[in-house]
C-alpha cells in the first residue's frame, strides 16, 4: 500500500494538471473584465480570501490523522464512532444557531468566534479523557457550521449592502476560493504526513500545526477586515433591526424573528415544490453516506499500512479531478447538463460502495480493491457537487435559500449519526474477530441508501422534463433531459 499510494497521487496531481490545462483552453474565464479590471474590488476579494483561506488550511490539516490520533490513545472503534457522533450531532445542534449567531454578535465578531473555538478544539486532541474529547468534537461541531456560513455571509454582505457591487461579481470569488480549496486539501495531506510520519512527531501533529494557523486567520479578521469595516464608519457589523431603543434585548429578539421567518419559509418551499423536495432527498442521502465515508476509510486502510497522510491527498485530488471533469462536461464543446452529471455521479457512487462490500469481506480483505472504491467516490464527489449547487440555484428562491438549505442538512446529519449509531452497536456487540463485518454492512447499507438517492434523482428529471430552469443557459430548448 505505500507503494501504491505513493504512485496514486503522482498520477492524480498529473491528471488534475492535464485536466486544468484542457478546461482553460475549452471555457472562458468565468470572471467578467470589469471585475477583473477594478482595483476595489480586486482589493476586497483579496482581503476577504486571506482570512477564508487560512480558516480552510486549519480545517484541512484536521482531516487525515483524526481517527488514528483516537486509536492512538487506544480507543475502541465502537467508542470512536460515538465521538464521531457526537461531532455530527452537535452540528445538527448549531447548525440553526450558526445562521442566528451573526445577526446578534456581528458577522466579523462571530469568525472570530470560530477562530477561538476551533483553536479550543485542536487543544482538545492533547487529552487522551474521553470526556474532554467529547467537548472537543462539539467545538468541531460549532465551528464546522460557523465555518460553512459566517464567512461567506460577512463577504456576500459587504460586497452587495456596502460596497454596491454587481452580484454578478459575486461566483468569481468563490470560484477562485474553491479552486484554493481544492489545492489546499492536496497540501494538507502532504503536510500533516510530513509532520506525524516523516518528522515522527505523531498523529496529533497536525492538530497542533492548526492552531497557529487558526491565530493567524483572527489576525487577519481583526485587521484587514476591521480596517475594511471602519472605512464605513462606525456603525459595525451587526445585522440588526433599529427599534429605537437601547435595550439590546429587542434587537436580539428582533434577529430571532428573522431567523425563525426564514426557518418557516424554507420548510413551506420544501414542501410546496416537489422539485426541492426532491432534490433535499438526493442530498441527504449522498452527503450522510460521505459523512460514514469519512469515519471508515482510515479503519480499512490503515491495518495495511499506507502513509494515511498521502491517501488523504490522493482523495482530495480524486475530488479535484471530478470538479475538472465537471467543467469539462459542461463546457460548450461537450455541452453535458447538470442533471446527467449528477445522475452519472451518484451512479459511480452506488458503484464503489458496491465494490467496498465485497473489498472489505471479513479475513479477506482487498485493500488496494477498497482504496481504489475509495477513488472512485471521491471522483464522483467532485462531479456531485457543482451539480447540485447548480440545480439549487436553478429550483430554490434566492431568498429562501439559507433556510430551505438548513432543512436540508438536519435529516443529512440525522442518517449519518444513524448509521455511525448501527456502527456503534455493532462493534460493541460483537467479538474483535467479526468487527469486519460492521464495516461491510455499513458499506452495504450505504449503497442501499445511494440507490434510493439515484431513484430520487431520475424522479427529479423525470418531473422536470420540460423544465427549462434545470439546463444549462447555452443548451435550453435543444431537448429532453431524459
Amino acid at each position: 500500500m505505500l507503494v501504491t499510494a505513493y504512485l496514486a497521487i503522482i498520477f492524480l496531481l498529473a491528471l488534475c494538471v492535464g485536466l486544468e490545462l484542457t478546461a482553460r483552453r475549452l471555457t472562458p474565464p468565468q470572471s467578467t473584465p470589469t471585475a477583473v479590471a477594478n482595483p476595489v474590488f480586486r482589493r476586497f476579494q483579496s482581503i476577504f480570501l486571506r482570512a477564508y483561506l487560512l480558516a480552510l488550511w486549519a480545517d484541512w490539516l484536521q482531516g487525515p490523522y483524526l481517527y488514528k490520533l483516537y486509536r492512538h490513545y487506544s480507543f475502541l472503534e465502537s467508542q470512536i464512532a460515538i465521538l464521531y457522533v457526537c461531532g455530527l450531532a452537535s452540528c445538527v445542534l448549531f447548525a440553526p444557531i450558526s445562521g442566528w449567531l451573526p445577526q446578534v454578535l456581528g458577522r466579523r465578531q462571530t469568525c472570530l468566534l470560530f477562530c477561538l473555538s476551533y483553536s479550543a478544539c485542536c487543544l482538545t486532541k492533547l487529552s487522551r479523557d474521553y470526556f474532554v474529547l467529547i467537548v472537543g468534537r462539539v467545538l468541531g461541531g460549532l465551528s464546522t457550521s460557523l465555518l460553512t456560513t459566517t464567512f461567506e455571509a460577512w463577504y456576500v454582505h459587504r460586497h452587495v449592502d456596502i460596497h454596491d457591487f454587481p452580484k454578478e461579481w459575486i461566483p468569481s470569488t468563490f470560484t477562485k476560493a474553491a479552486t484554493w480549496n481544492h489545492g489546499l486539501a492536496v497540501g494538507a495531506g502532504l503536510v500533516a504526513n510530513l509532520l506525524a510520519e516523516w518528522l515522527h512527531l505523531g498523529p496529533v501533529a497536525p492538530f497542533l500545526l492548526a492552531v497557529p494557523c487558526l491565530a493567524c486567520c483572527a489576525w487577519v479578521v481583526l485587521t484587514d477586515w476591521g480596517k475594511e469595516e471602519a472605512e464605513e464608519g462606525p456603525a459595525g457589523d451587526k445585522q440588526t433591526l433599529h427599534l429605537g431603543t437601547p435595550n439590546g434585548g429587542v434587537t436580539r429578539l428582533s434577529a430571532w424573528a428573522r431567523f425563525s421567518r426564514s426557518c418557516h419559509d424554507g420548510l413551506r418551499c420544501l414542501l410546496s415544490d416537489r422539485r426541492v423536495l426532491l432534490l433535499g432527498g438526493v442530498q441527504a442521502l449522498f452527503e450522510s453516506v460521505l459523512y460514514i465515508f469519512v469515519f471508515l476509510w482510515t479503519p480499512v486502510l490503515d491495518p495495511h499500512g499506507p502513509p494515511l497522510g498521502i491517501v488523504f491527498s490522493c482523495l482530495m485530488a480524486a475530488s479535484m479531478a471530478g470538479s475538472l471533469l465537471y467543467r469539462l462536461a459542461t463546457s460548450t464543446r461537450y455541452r453535458l447538463q447538470p442533471g446527467h452529471v449528477l445522475c452519472l455521479a451518484v451512479l459511480m457512487a452506488f458503484f464503489s460502495l458496491f465494490m467496498l462490500t465485497f473489498s472489505t469481506a471479513p479475513g479477506q480483505p482487498r485493500p488496494h480493491e477498497s482504496f481504489l472504491a475509495f477513488l472512485l467516490l471521491e471522483l464522483a464527489c467532485g462531479l456531485y457537487f457543482p451539480a447540485v449547487s447548480f440545480l439549487q440555484g436553478r429550483v430554490i428562491p434566492e431568498e429562501k435559500r439559507a433556510g430551505v438549505l438548513a432543512w436540508f442538512r438536519l435529516p443529512l446529519h440525522l442518517l449519518a449519526c444513524l448509521g455511525l449509531l448501527a456502527l456503534h452497536g455493532e462493534m460493541s456487540g460483537t467479538g474483535g474477530g467479526e468487527a469486519g463485518s460492521g464495516t461491510r454492512h455499513m458499506f452495504g447499507g450505504c449503497a442501499v441508501m445511494m440507490l434510493a438517492a439515484l431513484m430520487a434523482v431520475v424522479s427529479l428529471f423525470t418531473l422536470g422534463r420540460n423544465d427549462t430552469d434545470l439546463r444549462l443557459e447555452g443548451t435550453r430548448g435543444e431537448g429532453e433531459m431524459f
